[in-house]
């Protein structure tokens, strides 16, 4: 599931802008800059593969194929944000980071690429266009945040596009996984059957109905708390607004 999209997406990195706590070091802050640097690039260019796969083909069906390759290496690339708050440099819940990146992680492996027959589908356009959309506001969102250089047109998005993105990207994943059942159940897909030496059974279909059931609790907390953000970042601007 992805916070702040992205879905949900989540944001895997503290909003440094809005932090008072002391900032990375000197050192850290480069390395942090170049990354997300490189990860809005990466996102930009999963943007542009989208779009000229639409125009050149004049449909959406099937444009994940297009961009299969960078979505998976930029998607994956994410998980470098947990070992982020695991040192120090990024002031982040190491937990929470990790469920929102592996979330997506998994969808994009363990699902999309793991059941070809769903990739296909229209869902997959859905939350990887929620998650496209999403990563670019974000990463760039931290680069001017950690160069104290932020926009105000990049912090309104990031705290604005979310009530959007975020619902598009859960539903595209729902329906995705959804999609992949019946093929995961036919297959027996990373399912373990008994009798074995470890004497362990794991049936991945049933695996994937609980995924699907825990976005009813996870949902709301993770929207509604993201709509507090929006209150608490852009609440004073705007009431600013009114009063002029």
């Amino acid at each position: 599931m992805s916070a702040a999209a992205p879905g949900t997406n989540k944001p895997a990195h503290s909003d440094v802008a809005q932090k008072k706590k002391k900032g990375p070091g000197a050192l850290a802050t480069a390395y942090l800059v170049i990354y997300n640097v490189v990860m809005t690039a990466g996102w930009l260019v999963i943007a542009v593969g989208l779009v000229r796969a639409y125009l050149a083909r004049g449909s959406y069906h099937g444009l994940y194929y297009s961009i299969e390759k960078p979505l998976k290496f930029f998607q994956t690339g994410a998980i470098l944000e947990i070992l982020h708050c695991a040192v120090g440099i990024v002031p982040s819940s190491v937990v929470l980071t990790g469920f929102q990146v592996m979330s997506r992680v998994f969808l994009t492996w363990a699902v999309t690429h793991s059941v070809r027959e769903v990739q296909s589908e229209d869902s997959v356009l859905l939350f990887v266009t929620a998650w496209t959309v999403t990563e670019i506001i974000r990463y760039s969102f931290y680069t001017f945040s950690l160069l104290n250089h932020l926009p105000y047109l990049i912090k309104w998005a990031r705290y604005t596009f979310f009530i959007m993105l975020y619902p598009m990207g859960v539903t595209g994943e729902l329906l995705t996984i959804y999609a992949a059942l019946p093929y995961v159940q036919k297959t027996g897909l990373y399912s373990v059957t008994l009798p074995n030496k470890y004497n362990f059974s794991f049936d991945y279909y049933t695996f994937l109905i609980l995924i699907m059931i825990s976005y009813i609790p996870l949902f709301p907390q993770l929207y509604f708390h993201m709509i507090r953000q929006r209150k608490k970042v852009l609440g004073h601007v705007e009431d600013y607004s009114k009063v002029e």
